[in-house]
Parts: C-alpha cells; structure tokens; sequence
C-alpha cells in the first residue's frame, strides 16, 4: 500500500487521458457454453496474474484547500505497461467495463511512453474491482495491500474520509 501526500506539483512526466471503447464483463453472447466458461476461467486467472505482478491498490492522499479537512483521497487500482503492451490494459478495461487508460509521456532515457489502466471511481471499485478480486485472490504479497485498499473504500463509503479523524484512520491503516 502506498500513500502519497502532495503538496504541489507530482513529477514531471506529462499526462494526457486516452479513451477506448469497452464492452462490459462478458465479450461473448453464449455465457453458457463450456467453451466460454474455459475462456472466461483462463482470462480471469490472467488478469490475477498480471495484477499481481503489475497491478497496484493504492490510496492518495492529497492536501486540497477546497476540502473541509484540507486533504483529498483518491482510491485508485492501476495496472501500468509501455506502449508495445497497451492491448493487455484494453483487455482489462473491457473485462471490467470500466476506467480509463492514460499515456504518461516519458522524456528520459526510456524508449516508449508509459500507459496505466485506472479505476478511480467508488462505485466501480465498489461494485467491480473490490468484488472481483475478493471472488480471486491475488497469489504475493500484494494481496495484503488489496486487502488495506478494501478497508478504506469501505471507510470512504461511510464518508469516514471527509473527517481528520477518518484520515487519520485511513493512514495507520496503510502504515500497518
């Protein structure tokens, strides 16, 4: 679990939103057949998988004037590759029916520009992500950070997060 507390500028790469068509959970119209149940298996040990060699569950946290308690937090799952392997997050973003890719433009000594998936969104992380990776449990040590990850959605669903005392809460629980 990482938290980041931002008082200013983050980086220096630059990063522009790339919007691709998805399709939701099931690609397949026979839902049913035993074909696609062996190919929605092999997808879904695929995607555990990749999460968790590539995958992150991370919880932002930002100083925002705009805010009561002066801090913003941002739930966030990312999967990030170079540009050659984009069609792997295409496959996710349709898989889940959610998020977006973004490029990070890279200006060092890198050869291709770095895309992420992201899931920011409660309700998708709520309703997808959460649900879908407590059903599959991730295999290394990165299932221990999903598992912070999954308390403090939960907390930020109870607003727990709108208050010093819940972002309290919420960073001993990614310190842990």
């Amino acid at each position: 679990m990482k938290i980041w507390l931002y008082a200013g500028k983050s980086g220096e790469s630059q990063t522009t939103m790339v919007t691709l068509p998805h399709r939701g959970f099931m690609p397949s119209k026979n839902v049913l057949s035993a074909d696609n149940q062996q190919e929605r298996l092999k997808i879904i040990g695929w995607i555990v998988g990749f999460t968790d060699g590539e995958g992150c569950f991370s919880i932002s946290i930002f100083k925002n004037r705009t805010t009561n308690t002066g801090w913003q937090v941002m739930p966030e799952f990312v999967v990030t590759q170079g540009e050659k392997s984009i069609k792997s997050l295409q496959e996710l973003q349709k898989f889940f029916g959610c998020g977006k890719i973004f490029i990070n433009h890279r200006y060092d000594n890198h050869h291709e520009h770095l895309y992420r998936y992201c899931v920011r969104t409660i309700k998708d992380l709520r309703e997808k992500i959460i649900p879908f990776f407590e059903e599959n449990q991730l295999k290394t040590a990165k299932k221990k950070d999903f598992d912070k990850f999954k308390l403090v959605a939960k907390l930020m669903e109870s607003n727990l997060h709108w208050t010093l005392d819940g972002i309290e809460s919420i960073k001993k629980i990614a310190k842990s």
